[in-house]
């Protein structure tokens, strides 16, 4: 059992986190800022809890009004950047599934042409039944 009114150690007496705690306990509603021999990593969300805790009632509904602002600001573009990131999900499949689709159609007249010269077809009439060029064509 620990009771902070008998717990009397000076700040250079602190030896161990358990009596930073103490101590801070004890004396947090006398300092109005963190002593630099407590850790700032450690003590200083309970410091700033602390300073909320000494808000005058006006102080504390505007921090508290601040707070809300900033959680629906929050709320607000974490929305946004998920509609964003669906939308753009959806738009890269849609593209990706054209370009595919454009390819496959691309090597299939391809493929079309090679067997149609090989079969010996004029070039101009192999063109005109796959759409390619007759460039693309004499490359075969």
């Amino acid at each position: 059992m620990i009771s902070l009114p008998l717990f009397n150690k000076q700040p250079e007496e602190l030896k161990t986190v358990m009596d930073q705690w103490l101590y801070l306990l004890k004396h947090l509603s006398t300092m109005d800022r963190l002593p630099s021999f407590l850790d700032k990593r450690i003590f200083g969300l309970i410091f700033e809890i602390g300073e909320i805790g000494k808000l005058t009632e006006e102080e504390l509904m505007s921090y508290e009004a601040s707070l809300r602002h900033k959680r629906d600001a929050e709320s607000v573009f974490n929305s946004a950047k998920k509609s964003g990131e669906a939308l753009g999900h959806a738009k890269g499949l849609a593209e990706g599934k054209a370009k595919g689709l454009a390819e496959g159609e691309r090597r299939k007249a391809l493929e079309t042409a090679k067997a149609f010269k090989e079969m010996g077809l004029p070039t101009a009439d192999i063109a005109k039944g796959t759409g390619l060029s007759v460039e693309e064509i004499e490359k075969l």
